[in-house]
């Protein structure tokens, strides 16, 4: 599939990545390099100090086991009557977001990049443990382009969970339901391309993502029928097929719907707000990103293992995994900081997300690299 515009412009068309560093500006070209280095040192020193980290294919294979177990032990117990609902939907969330973070590293290949059936059989693994989602071969083209132009039209990764867009009651419903999302959008495509669009999109949720949000579309509305029957004094004659399995749509509700649904629009929000758009020179790594990491955000970072905080080290060097970017981001915010990236500029989130903080058009970062207060 290839990544168009939302005027069908091909992807293509925008310049080869490797280039794009040579056209951004002097100064955060030094910015870069100098972010890069630091970085990278500081993975190579934990990577020295901590043999364990050598053996990436294992701890990620041991996370994913780890995340299995903690779903279905939450599971059980809901089950058995020993966790109740509140506990289950945030806890199944919050291993979830491990599954979310392997399958990004994944899409990079830093687990099995030798073997590709344990490979594969982990990018599977994911994606069933979250059904919300589109393909993982799917979204890794989509997502490897994401690295080569973010914050760009043709970034259609972001774009699919509202980066550039303007904040409000819609923007967050699409951010939880991004089926909803893509109804939505497909009326801002020229015509001809509305059909192949809905197919492409089609193809790509099918069948986990198709599964889930029928069924979720289907819960929802038989509990809006139920609730404006009862508003009225009125009570709906259901189908014995449906009043039997009642019970049963309440428990798929608490372990799969809810706990994905939260997850997903934990690290939506996260995402698309902490991603730049529009106003950004193409491959400028200094501009792409924010980090936030204000105490505000510790609730969706619970259910998107902190994301927002690391997120922006990964845009600057990609070799890492997630957890090994957590350990060096003490280290990569302060080089970071200095160096022009934007901490926990909460202007951008009214500004659907553009650079300029006064709706001008891109300028260079050294004119608007400062901080925002959390």
């Amino acid at each position: 599939m290839t990544a168009q515009t939302t005027a069908g412009q091909p992807a293509s068309a925008a310049p080869k990545s490797r280039n794009k560093q040579l056209l951004i500006n002097a100064e955060d070209q030094k910015r870069i390099a100098r972010i890069k280095a630091a970085v990278m040192a500081e993975g190579d020193r934990l990577r020295a100090a901590y043999p364990i980290l050598k053996h990436q294919d294992a701890i990620g294979i041991g996370i994913l086991l780890f995340a299995m177990a903690g779903v279905g032990l939450t599971a059980w117990g809901y089950l058995a009557d020993v966790v109740a609902w509140y506990v289950a939907i945030p806890l199944i969330a919050m291993f979830l977001s491990l599954t979310h973070e392997l399958e990004h590293d994944l899409i990079h290949s830093m687990y099995f990049r030798k073997n590709p059936v344990m490979h594969h059989l982990m990018m599977a693994l994911v994606w069933i443990c979250r059904p919300s989602t589109i393909n993982p071969w799917v979204r890794k083209h989509l997502h490897l382009h994401h690295h080569k132009h973010s914050g760009t039209e043709t970034d259609l990764e972001e774009r699919a969970i509202t980066n550039g867009e303007k904040m409000g009651p819609l923007r967050l419903l699409m951010m939880l339901d991004l089926e909803l999302s893509v109804v939505l959008r497909i009326f801002k495509l020229p015509r001809g391309r509305r059909m192949k669009t809905l197919l492409m999109g089609a193809a790509a949720n099918f069948p986990l993502a198709s599964a889930f949000w029928v069924g979720w579309h289907a819960y929802v509305t038989f509990w809006a029928i139920e609730g404006g029957a009862a508003l009225l004094g009125m009570s709906v004659a259901w189908p014995a097929w449906v009043s039997e399995n009642v019970a049963l749509a309440n428990t798929i509700a608490v372990l799969i719907f809810a706990p994905n649904l939260l997850r997903s629009f934990s690290i939506n929000f996260i995402s698309s707000n902490m991603h730049y758009f529009g106003d950004i020179e193409d491959g400028n790594f200094v501009q792409q990103c924010q980090v936030l990491n204000s105490k505000w955000f510790f609730i969706p970072h619970l259910f998107c293992f902190n994301f927002g905080s690391t997120h922006a080290i990964h845009h600057f060097v990609v070799r890492d995994p997630f957890y090994l970017r957590q350990l060096t981001a003490p280290v990569a915010h302060q080089v970071m900081r200095e160096n022009g990236v934007r901490f926990n500029d909460l202007g951008s989130f009214w500004r659907a997300n553009r650079w300029s903080m006064h709706g001008e058009a891109s300028k260079p970062s050294s004119l608007g690299g400062q901080t925002a207060a959390a």
